[in-house]
């Protein structure tokens, strides 16, 4: 169990992309834990969503109802949980794409870009995560230590690339890095009680990795449930002066 210690009693936490296999992974850990006081599980369909909720096998977690590309569904989403629970201490963003079956794909070389596939990647890796911190950083204002932690990864960071190809995801994976790292100066200014990092899960078996898995040396492919372990310990010990770190799934920073 990991130890969210730096977070209240009683603390109310949100997973974006929670029927996703990370997502869903966050969920049940986060169900779990005896200080928790309400989890929401968000997802684009409501009947998936509820499956994560249910279970959780306890009335703490309750699904949500969030199309990430759809700003007007995120207030709504943000408005429901202000109503309900009144704050956040804690937001998980797990949503992400890198590949489709109808068209979107890692881009091997650079006559394999298309607007459509671009347009497709930065909604959902880069877009989605600013709105959701746009509409849910209100609900962290407040005098408890509060955590916004992007899933990102480590093939967004433009100084650790050294293989190339994969265009849109590498963009808009570096997009939404900037988003975590701007956000975190502003709250510096407006929110000190927040943190917010970028954080990189490692390799995780779950359907966005499955077609890239060959490639992954021996022991380095994670099961969602530990991935989602070590996300919540990296989690647990942050403090005010982690604030707009890239951090991976063990601690190490990790270059922009």
């Amino acid at each position: 169990m990991s130890e969210l210690n730096n977070l209240p009693d009683g603390f109310n936490a949100l997973v974006v992309g929670a029927t996703g296999g990370l997502g869903a992974a966050l969920a049940a850990r986060l169900a779990q834990e005896s200080r928790l006081g309400r989890l929401y599980v968000s997802g684009r369909d409501a009947a998936a969503a509820g499956r994560v909720a249910d279970e959780a096998a306890t009335d703490r977690v309750q699904p949500l109802v969030m199309d990430v590309t759809e700003e007007t569904s995120i207030e709504a989403a943000a408005a429901r949980i202000r109503a309900e629970a009144g704050r956040l201490h804690l937001l998980v963003n797990c949503a992400g794409v890198l590949h489709d079956g109808a068209g979107l794909a890692p881009e091997k070389r650079w006559e394999d870009i298309t607007p459509q596939a671009l347009e497709q990647g930065f909604r959902v890796n880069a877009f989605g995560h600013v709105l959701v911190a746009k509409h849910c950083l209100g609900l962290m204002r407040h005098g408890d230590t509060a955590v916004l932690a992007n899933v990102s990864a480590r093939i967004g960071s433009i100084e650790d690339n050294g293989l190339g190809g994969w265009y849109t995801y590498r963009a808009a994976k570096a997009a939404q890095n900037q988003f975590t790292r701007t956000l975190a100066v502003e709250c510096g200014r407006r929110a000190r009680n927040v943190i917010c990092v970028a954080l990189h899960p490692g390799t995780t078996d779950t359907p966005l990795s499955k077609p890239f898995q060959g490639r992954v040396p021996a022991g380095k492919l994670f099961t969602p449930g530990y991935s989602a372990g070590c996300l919540l310990d990296v989690i647990g010990g942050l403090t005010a002066r982690d604030n707009g770190s890239f951090l991976a799934w063990g601690g190490q920073r990790i270059p922009w």
